[in-house]
C-alpha cells in the first residue's frame, strides 16, 4: 500500500491509498472553494447520560446529485470533484459537512473505488484488503488527535438507510467521547468479569454462538453469526477468532482472510430477498475499543474489548422495511419479526 496525503482547495485533508507503490498523486484541486466553516457542537443529555451533535451547517450538504455531478467520482476535464485526480484506488478526505469537527472530533469520507456503479460487494479481494488497510491507518492516525476518544468506521448503503450520494463509500467518525452503545458493552463486560471471576463476556458469546445454530459462515480466523437477541430482521456479527481491541490488533493471517469472508457475507446479503430485488440496504459498523481512559468501567481494560463488525439491514421482507416506531424509538425496546435462527438459516441458504 502507498499512502499520499495532500490538501483540497479549502484546506481539508485528502489521502490516497494505492495498490501500486509507483503511483504518483500530484493533481491539484482547481475548485474556487473557501475554507469550510462548521457549527458542530456536542451537547450532553443529563437525563439519558448520552450526547447529541448539533450541526446546523449540514442542512446545506449535497443531496442526491445527478450521476454526472457526483462529488465522489474522480475529476475528469472540467468536471471537478472532491477527488482532484482522474482515478484512484481508495481515497479518504475530511467531510465538507461534518457532524463532528475541531474540539468535537472529526468526520471523514472513505471512497472504496472510483467506479460509481460498483458496490463494496463487487470489489476484488485485493481492493477490499486495501479498504481494510485504509480503515486501520485512519484508526491509528485519528486515535492520536487530542479531541478523539473513539474511532468508528462504517458504511451506510442504500437510499432507504438515508444515503444521499450513490457512489460506493463509507465514513469514519472520530468521537470526543465513548459512545453510548460501546459504554453499554463495557458495563456488561465489567459486570460479567466480576460475576465470573475474570471470564471475558465477548469470548463467552463467541464460544456459545459457534456451538449453536446461528452460525452463517466460518473461516480459520473469522466467524459470522446471527446473534441470539438480534435487533434487526437480518443482522450478522463478524468476529475475529482471536480477540483484539481494534483493527490495529489484527494479525496478518486475520487481515489476509478478512476480504474473502466479508465479501461473501455482503454478497449473501444481496441475495436474501431473491432474484430481481433491488440491492439490500444495510449498515456495516466496526466496533472498536475506545482510546480514552476506561476508569468508569471498573476492572476492564482495552484488551478486554473485542473488535467486531455488525452488519444489518432494515428490510424485513421483499418490499417492506423495518421502521423504528413507538417501542424502538420511544423506549429503545426492539421488536424483531424475523427469528434469528430463521435469519441465519436463510443466510446459509443463499451461499454462492
Amino acid at each position: 500500500m502507498k499512502k499520499t496525503s495532500t490538501r483540497l482547495a479549502d484546506g481539508r485533508e485528502l489521502i490516497y491509498y494505492d495498490l501500486r507503490d509507483d503511483t504518483v498523486r500530484d493533481a491539484v484541486d482547481r475548485r474556487p472553494l473557501e475554507r469550510t466553516v462548521t457549527t458542530s457542537e456536542v451537547r450532553r443529555d443529563v437525563l439519558l447520560g448520552d450526547s447529541v451533535a448539533i450541526a446546523s451547517h449540514r442542512q446545506g450538504r449535497i443531496y442526491h446529485p445527478p450521476v454526472d455531478q457526483c462529488p465522489l467520482c474522480p475529476t475528469t476535464g472540467d468536471r471537478l470533484s472532491e477527488i482532484p485526480d482522474s482515478s484512484y484506488d481508495v481515497a479518504v478526505f475530511e467531510n465538507r459537512f461534518p457532524s463532528l469537527a475541531g474540539d468535537s472530533g472529526r468526520c471523514e469520507v472513505v471512497c472504496f473505488t472510483s467506479d460509481h456503479d460498483a458496490s463494496f460487494a463487487s470489489l476484488t479481494e485485493e481492493q477490499a484488503a486495501l479498504v481494510l488497510d485504509a480503515w486501520t491507518d485512519r484508526t491509528s492516525e485519528l486515535s492520536h488527535l487530542p479531541s478523539v476518544e473513539q474511532v468508528f468506521c462504517f458504511e451506510n448503503r442504500g437510499e432507504e438507510i438515508g444515503v444521499t450520494l450513490g457512489h460506493p463509500h463509507g465514513q469514519i467518525y472520530a468521537y470526543p467521547f465513548t459512545t453510548p452503545r460501546t459504554a453499554l458493552m463495557l458495563r456488561s463486560l465489567a459486570t460479567h468479569k466480576e460475576a465470573t471471576g475474570g471470564e471475558n463476556l465477548f469470548d463467552s458469546v463467541l464460544e456459545r454462538e459457534l456451538a449453536g445454530e446461528r452460525v452463517v459462515l466460518e473461516g480459520e480466523h473469522w466467524a459470522a453469526f446471527v446473534p441470539y437477541a438480534a435487533h434487526w430482521p437480518y443482522e450478522v456479527h463478524l468476529y475475529p477468532k482471536r480477540r483484539v481491541p481494534d483493527l490495529l490488533g489484527l494479525d496478518e493471517a486475520a487481515r489476509t482472510e478478512f476480504p474473502k469472508v466479508y465479501l461473501e457475507l455482503l454478497r449473501r446479503f444481496d441475495r436474501i430477498f431473491g432474484e430481481g430485488e433491488p440491492p439490500t440496504p444495510y449498515i456495516s459498523a466496526w466496533h472498536q475499543a475506545p482510546f480514552g481512559t476506561l476508569e468508569e468501567f471498573e476492572g476492564v481494560s482495552r484488551d478486554d474489548f473485542a473488535l467486531h463488525l455488525e452488519l444489518f439491514t432494515i428490510r424485513r421482507t421483499s418490499g417492506k422495511l423495518k421502521f423504528l416506531a413507538g417501542s424502538e424509538s420511544g423506549m429503545s425496546v426492539f421488536i424483531n419479526d424475523v427469528p434469528p435462527e430463521r435469519a441465519a438459516e436463510r443466510l446459509r441458504e443463499v451461499a454462492s
